[in-house]
């Protein structure tokens, strides 16, 4: 779900030209059943009618297990029109109860309140620091005091470079100091190898964290 970065980290074009030029199946972070962010997003507690944001969720299949399971407040955000549109064609008439959102996660409006924001594998391209810190002030703004962030990146072992572009790798330990170990409690960690399709291995570091009530 690694598609939603600033100028620094490929920008619209190249996200753009990614989807475009491969299908959803030949993406290297494509899980068909993302089964440890949903088990995370379980242990999270939420209720199904809790605002949820997935972002860089382009052709993630995240949304269609989240609608499976009854959740009727999702929004999905991509830099690439491209992605999105692929997943409103695989979703058919579901797609109507989704939120689809086209653009940078620095600088697009985002839905406010939310209870859970979702990312697996856009903050490991935020490689500037004043990027990183950006989008940590964004996630405290639209979370809700008490909502939660799951946050899946490239493990210390993770790949250095993916899409063509070079990334971040993180602990959880690393990964919680970037984001506000003020503003946010580690409530899990876990670690996953993911399979890409061509039998590659990507080593992730997975941290769910819940902001504070104050």
């Amino acid at each position: 779900m690694s598609t939603e970065q600033g100028d620094s980290q490929g920008g619209r074009a190249h996200w753009e030209h990614v989807h475009e030029s491969k299908s959803p199946q030949e993406v290297s972070w494509i899980q068909e059943h993302p089964k440890l962010s949903l088990a995370l997003i379980e242990r999270a507690g939420i209720g199904l009618d809790a605002a949820i944001l997935d972002v860089g969720g382009g052709v993630s299949h995240l949304v269609d297990h989240l609608l499976e399971r009854g959740h009727s407040s999702i929004s999905v955000l991509d830099i690439s029109a491209a992605a999105l549109e692929h997943t409103r064609t695989r979703l058919g008439d579901r797609a109507q109860q989704v939120s689809f959102l086209v653009g940078d996660a620095l600088e697009v409006e985002l839905p406010q309140d939310l209870q859970l924001w979702h990312d697996r594998a856009v903050f490991h391209f935020l490689t500037e620091p004043q990027a990183r810190a950006r989008y940590a002030k964004r996630l405290v703004r639209c979370l809700a005091p008490g909502g939660y962030a799951l946050m899946a990146t490239f493990a210390e072992d993770g790949p250095e470079r993916c899409s063509g572009l070079p990334t971040m790798r993180y602990s959880a330990e690393a990964l919680h100091a970037e984001l506000g170990v003020d503003a946010f409690e580690r409530v899990a960690e876990e670690r996953e190898v993911h399979h890409t399709p061509w039998g590659g291995e990507q080593r992730f570091q997975y941290l769910l964290l819940r902001r504070s009530p104050s």
